[in-house]
C-alpha cells in the first residue's frame, strides 16, 4: 500500500521556522519526484518545492526561494522541507506528493498524495 505521511506542521510566529517531513512507503522511492504543495483557504493548491529522488535536483516556487530548503534521505524514504523566515502568507495546509511530472509544479501529474499538515504563521 502506497503511503505518504506528512508531519511537522504547527503554529509559529512570523520569522520562525518549521521542518516538515514526508515519510513514504509502498513504492520505489528512487523512481519518483517528491513535491510539496500547499493550499490556503479559498485559494488554489500551489507548488512549493520538489526534489528528484534519483538525482537530487531541486525546484522552488519564487515565493519561497531563499527561505525554504527541500532535502531527501533516501535511506529513510523521507523528504524534508525546512521552512525559515516564515510569513503569515505561508499559512496553509501542506501536502507532499509523489510522481513523475513533466513540470514539477503540475499537481495533476502526481500519483500519490499525503493527507496534509497544517502550518499556521501568526503575525
Amino acid at each position: 500500500e502506497v503511503q505518504l505521511v506528512e508531519s511537522g506542521g504547527g503554529l509559529v510566529q512570523a520569522g520562525g521556522s518549521l521542518r516538515l517531513s514526508c515519510a513514504a512507503s509502498g513504492f520505489t522511492f528512487d523512481d519518483y519526484a517528491i513535491g510539496w504543495f500547499r493550499q490556503a483557504p479559498g485559494k488554489e493548491r500551489e507548488g512549493v518545492s520538489c526534489i528528484s529522488s534519483s538525482d537530487g535536483s531541486t525546484y522552488y516556487a519564487d515565493s519561497v526561494k531563499g527561505r525554504f530548503t527541500i532535502s531527501s534521505d533516501n535511506a529513510k524514504n523521507t523528504v524534508y522541507l525546512q521552512m525559515n523566515s516564515l510569513k503569515p502568507e505561508d499559512t496553509a495546509v501542506y501536502y507532499c506528493a509523489a510522481g513523475s511530472p513533466s513540470g514539477w509544479d503540475l499537481s495533476y501529474e502526481y500519483d500519490y498524495w499525503g493527507q496534509g499538515t497544517q502550518v499556521t504563521v501568526s503575525s
